[in-house]
């Protein structure tokens, strides 16, 4: 039987590699679908997934307000900060009032890091003036960059968010505790989306597939963190064991009702504050 072939772009990340496990070492019968997995970071997946280039992928959930023509959204694979999230860090001590006309280095204009720095600093009482000052950088050199004095702060997301003391950088905000005092809700940070065209059969075909995987890799952890150590970048079994925790968990294999709530509201943030141009009408493949 010819299969199909399915092209998958996730992050060379602990959390994807523990995710994908089982797709990625044919541990499930995928029926007529072949996968072919492509390991790229997220800001460049969220590029690909504008252009309509992949069948299915991980992206920023800011990027998914700019895919909705191209992609739906999969109820399984979402990454959630849940009372954690992307952090800003500094040279030296600042405050959130600092950040404007600081200069800071941020993984991607599309990632949801960025979109929650732009609604934090668009809160009442945070100065406007003078604009945010921003370099994109390699989500993996924001640490070093800023530890090297070329960037008074940088925007962190993965596993940066664990590491990041080991340079004696502070701490200025951690985006997943601000959201979650301001709105009670999860900071929803990446989500898996399966391109429109594959037809309505085979989206919920990849969707349960995926979910599968989830499901292998959680019960087969040990196994599945052995691969993940692979793009764990010099972190110990401990500290991937942790990071991977963090982001494939209940929430992975099922937004629910309160992870669909949070990825409305911040869209709908994002839309209010002139941040995302249109609204967004969130639909998830059943």
């Amino acid at each position: 039987m010819t299969k199909r072939l399915i092209t998958v772009g996730h992050s060379p990340d602990p959390d994807d590699a523990f995710m994908f496990y089982a797709l990625a070492h044919d541990k499930l019968d995928t029926g007529d679908l072949q996968f072919r997995h492509e390991l790229q970071d997220i800001e460049t997946l969220n590029r690909r997934a504008l252009r309509g280039e992949l069948e299915v992928t991980a992206v920023s959930i800011h990027a998914f307000a700019h895919l909705t023509d191209k992609y739906a959204l999969l109820p399984t694979g979402c990454s959630m900060g849940d009372r954690y999230g992307p952090m800003v860090v500094s040279r030296r001590p600042l405050t959130v009032s600092d950040l404007p006309g600081a200069r800071i280095a941020v993984p991607g204009t599309l990632t949801t890091a960025f979109l929650a720095l732009r609604l934090l600093l668009a809160e009442p009482g945070v100065a406007q003036d003078p604009p945010l000052a921003y370099e994109v950088v390699p989500f993996d050199q924001i640490i070093g960059a800023v530890a090297e004095g070329r960037f008074d702060a940088g925007l962190i997301i993965h596993e940066g968010q664990l590491t990041f003391q080991n340079q004696g950088l502070p701490l200025v905000v951690d985006l997943g505790v601000w959201w979650q005092e301001r709105t009670g809700l999860p900071l929803p940070l990446g989500g898996n989306v399966v391109r429109r065209d594959l037809g309505d059969d085979t989206m919920r075909h990849i969707s349960r597939l995926i979910k599968e995987s989830i499901r292998y890799a959680l019960a087969h952890r040990d196994d599945a963190l052995s691969y993940a150590l692979r793009y764990a970048r010099d972190m110990t079994r401990d500290l991937a064991d942790r990071f991977v925790g963090m982001y494939v968990n209940d929430w992975t294999l099922d937004y629910g009702p309160r992870g669909r709530a949070a990825v409305r509201r911040l869209l709908d943030e994002g839309h209010k504050a002139g941040i995302i141009p249109s609204h967004v009408a969130v639909e998830f493949v059943a």
